[in-house]
């Protein structure tokens, strides 16, 4: 899977499921700061994940990501790691 199709699959369920303002999407936007997400939240977008994707990710993938390039590479380093 190419980063463009995560970028938008990602960006999509973030302004559909989440509703995130999809202005404030950027790949240089602080990712905690522009969700807004409490920890209830961040369950349901690990399973949001995992069920768009196909990967599992823990609570130490999320201590390096600052912002959503961050995030995209995450999920991008797990698909091709199961590949």
């Amino acid at each position: 899977m190419e980063r463009e199709e995560i970028v938008k699959i990602v960006n999509g369920f973030l302004v559909d499921e989440f509703e995130v303002d999809g202005d404030t999407i950027s790949e240089e936007a602080n990712l905690r700061e522009t969700l807004g997400l409490d920890s209830l939240d961040y369950v349901d977008l690990v399973v949001t994940i995992e069920s768009n994707f196909g990967v599992k990710l823990g609570e130490a993938d999320f201590m390096s990501i600052a912002t959503f390039s961050d995030f995209y590479n995450l999920i991008e380093t797990k698909i091709k790691q199961k590949a």
